[in-house]
């Protein structure tokens, strides 16, 4: 492939999934419960309750592109990213093929928890989640700069990325 042919590649595959542009579409396939995208007073968009949601419930399944490491490194020039880790394996890049997951917002003190099982990574409810409320999730970033967090909380940290804990 000659270096036109793979810059157009680059940038169709990496740089303009997921860009600022991108507006949510909700699988209903992946999901438990009716769920909405509107703004967000958090951060652009947001996934949020049409229903109430009870506790402990599955609410939508995160997907996207399996990709490995080297490609989660290569996909990091953009400038929004919804990339899951999935364990030291790989990752889910929820731009390509996402489930509208990928437009769940980071919290503090989240309403939702991720549970891995079987290669699927599952988004499921702490506690009773009202409607009209958005979904929220602690994304518990690890390495990097620190990452200013904006969800409000009364238990806000500052930060997206997860707790120092000492050795």
């Amino acid at each position: 492939m000659d270096a036109e042919h793979e810059l157009t590649a680059f940038v169709r595959e990496v740089v303009i999934p997921g860009g600022p542009d991108a507006v949510p579409r909700i699988e209903p396939r992946h999901c438990r419960f009716r769920l909405a995208a509107d703004l967000s007073p958090i951060h652009r968009w947001g996934i949020f309750a049409d229903e109430p949601i009870p506790a402990r419930r599955r609410v939508i399944e995160y997907t996207g592109a399996r990709i490995d490491r080297d490609e989660v490194a290569r996909r990091s020039v953009r400038t929004h990213l919804y990339i899951f880790w999935f364990g030291q394996q790989g990752a889910l890049d929820g731009a390509i093929g996402g489930s509208g997951a990928e437009f769940i917002n980071h919290c503090c003190d989240p309403n939702l928890y991720a549970r891995v099982a079987r290669g699927h990574i599952h988004l499921v409810s702490r506690r009773r989640i009202e409607a009209g409320e958005e979904l929220t999730l602690d994304y518990r970033i690890v390495g990097g700069a620190p990452l200013r967090c904006r969800c409000g909380s009364p238990l806000c940290r500052g930060y997206m990325n997860k707790p120092w804990q000492p050795s």
